[in-house]
């Protein structure tokens, strides 16, 4: 498999050989939907939290007698069905959404997704990102310049995040030129993940002989 390696300002500099087990995979829908799903229950931090009735305020003697009222039988105004009772069965902030994701499985969604987005040529291989001073300005032509490549048109304008850069090393100079760009982000080759790529119409990887390298690292062959 040869693909384009580009230069900042989207002209072609040479090719690149890319491996089958990263970038020529089948789809599998439901791998990448299990991982997605574990990942994304990982990530979430329970904050709804309601009381039950052995934690509210109050309630601790018997409202009237069991007898002879008239009324229903009570044995506490903690109860749930009381107005400021405890709650029951509500949200409690000490559950644990965790799942357990295999290693390989993770690996495998990866390059999973990255396969796919290089079926649909949405996957641009940046010969080197290089910016000399923090500018936002310079940021922009980088990607006005490399939606200049056919395919890659729509990377600029709109107001959702349209553009993931992978970077092997996220220095200042790159990550605060980009942070101003709401619809790019900016994260190092390590932190890629299925979750993220998802997220983006279009992928750059810059480096990708060394990025390459990094993420045929993440499945360890016995």
């Amino acid at each position: 498999m040869e693909t384009q390696i580009y230069n900042q300002k989207g002209k072609g500099v040479g090719k690149l050989t890319l491996p089958e087990s990263i970038f020529g995979l089948p789809w599998n829908g439901d791998l990448v939907h299990q991982v997605v799903t574990a990942m994304q229950a990982n990530a979430r931090t329970p904050v709804a939290h309601t009381k039950d009735r052995s934690e509210v305020r109050g309630g601790g003697r018997k409202p009237w007698k069991q007898k002879g009222t008239g009324r229903a039988r009570h044995g506490s105004s903690r109860s749930p069905i009381w107005v400021g009772g405890g709650v029951a069965h509500g949200p409690r902030n000490e559950k644990s959404y965790e799942q357990k994701i295999n290693k390989k499985m993770k690996a495998k969604a990866l390059y999973t997704v990255l396969s796919e987005k290089f079926r649909k040529g949405q996957i641009i291989f940046l010969e080197e990102l290089n910016l000399k001073n923090i500018k936002t300005k310079d940021a922009v032509a980088v990607i006005s310049d490399l939606s200049s490549i056919k395919g890659f048109e729509k990377m600029v304008g709109g107001k959702k995040p349209n553009v993931y850069v992978s970077v092997p090393a996220k220095g200042d100079t790159v990550k605060k030129s980009f942070a101003n760009i709401k619809t790019v982000e900016v994260d190092e080759v390590r932190n890629m993940n299925p979750v993220d790529l998802l997220a983006f119409r279009y992928i750059i990887i810059s480096q990708p002989t060394e990025s390459i390298a990094f993420l045929g690292g993440k499945i360890e062959k016995k």
